[in-house]
């Protein structure tokens, strides 16, 4: 796929490149979709979603860096402003974890989509948390400032999300 050409012609509604863009991003999107969402059917939501953003958008783009990474954006915003409206975090958990504790290394035989089935069994906030900490590589404080939480607020749920797939871990082996 010739990117440049195809989003040009995105940019002047060619339903063709449109098509085109969607099919070539559509898998890794969906990826970071069903990480946020948790079940295929509101993954999908959220796909629909965040190409009407993109396209809604692409104007924006001014080639720098790379357009998937740009998408990606989009599309995690579109999680978060789902899980923000959804009011994930009103009960908010604050507490003392310790989070330098250490996943055991039976994670190294788990498969990826062993792992990703786990992520997606958590409670819908340690897993917005768990996601952009760990997969996404954002700060807790730059989590804090998207979600509307405390930093410690969300090392708690990252810590919290790291206990929880400790425990179906260990009920595995």
């Amino acid at each position: 796929m010739d990117e440049a050409w195809v989003i040009e012609e995105c940019r002047k509604g060619n339903p063709k490149a449109q098509k085109s863009l969607y099919e070539y991003f559509a898998p890794r999107m969906m990826g970071v979709c069903i990480r946020y969402a948790g079940n295929r059917d509101a993954a999908g939501d959220l796909l629909q979603d965040g190409f009407v953003k993109v396209f809604t958008r692409l104007n924006e783009y001014m080639a720098v860096g790379s357009f998937e990474g740009w998408m990606r954006k989009i599309f995690i915003n579109c999680a978060l402003e789902r899980i923000r409206k959804e009011r994930i975090f009103s009960r908010v958990i604050e507490g003392e974890i310790d989070v330098e504790d250490t996943i055991p290394s039976v994670l190294e035989t788990l498969t990826e989509m062993e792992m990703l089935q786990m992520i997606r069994l958590l409670p819908e906030g340690y897993r917005t948390v768990f996601n952009l900490f760990a997969i996404e590589g954002f700060s807790h404080k730059e989590i804090g400032e998207m979600l509307h939480i405390t930093e410690g607020t969300s090392r708690s749920q990252y810590a919290r999300a790291r206990q929880c797939l400790q425990e179906m871990i260990r009920k595995m082996y």
